[in-house]
């Protein structure tokens, strides 16, 4: 089993409900975030070309967070799904400074967090709450090992890119281009 997301970047219009289902779902204290939405412009006037993606953690294969974890805080779950056992985290920060994709926070509780994929509803077979509530259903997820996932199969129908392929992280996050 390999969890893996992808975000259309041809249907996401940047309304971030992605944003706010996540903060919601998972008490993310105000000021905070485990997504946020991006926009990048490419071109010169007037060929200018727009995208817009919905970015959060990653979920890398070769994490660096979880290397680097003094504690063991930080640990690969069922999947691949990245996640930090809030209590064995002393917040140093070190996955902080390691993550290439900026994608976590420090908790004002003291520990750090980041998305988690919403393991809590994958467990229980709902989708993460970013991907159950997209008006425009540009966010699929799934097992990669299921060939009938929904992640699977729009990820053998289009192209795709992952951010920051040169890190080596081998991430699971990928956008549709």
């Amino acid at each position: 089993m390999r969890y893996a997301m992808a975000v259309d970047t041809k249907k996401c219009v940047g309304c971030s409900d992605c944003v706010v289902a996540c903060q919601t779902e998972n008490n993310v204290p105000h000021g905070f975030c485990r997504e946020w939405v991006v926009e990048t412009m490419n071109g010169t006037y007037p060929q200018l070309e727009i995208e817009i993606r919905s970015e959060r953690c990653n979920h890398c294969i070769n994490a660096p967070c979880v290397r680097c974890c003094p504690t063991g805080a930080s640990h690969f779950a069922e999947g691949g799904i990245v996640l930090v056992e809030h209590n064995k985290c002393i917040g140093c920060g070190a996955c902080m400074a390691s993550c290439p994709y900026d994608a976590r926070y420090p908790h004002p509780d003291g520990y750090v967090d980041k998305c988690t994929f919403c393991i809590h509803r994958i467990k229980i077979g709902l989708a993460p709450a970013c991907a159950a509530v997209c008006p425009t259903k540009c966010i699929y997820f799934g097992d990669l090992d299921d060939p009938n996932s929904d992640v699977s199969v729009v990820l053998k129908k289009r192209k795709s890119k992952t951010l920051i392929p040169e890190a080596g992280t081998k991430p699971q996050l990928y956008f549709l281009i």
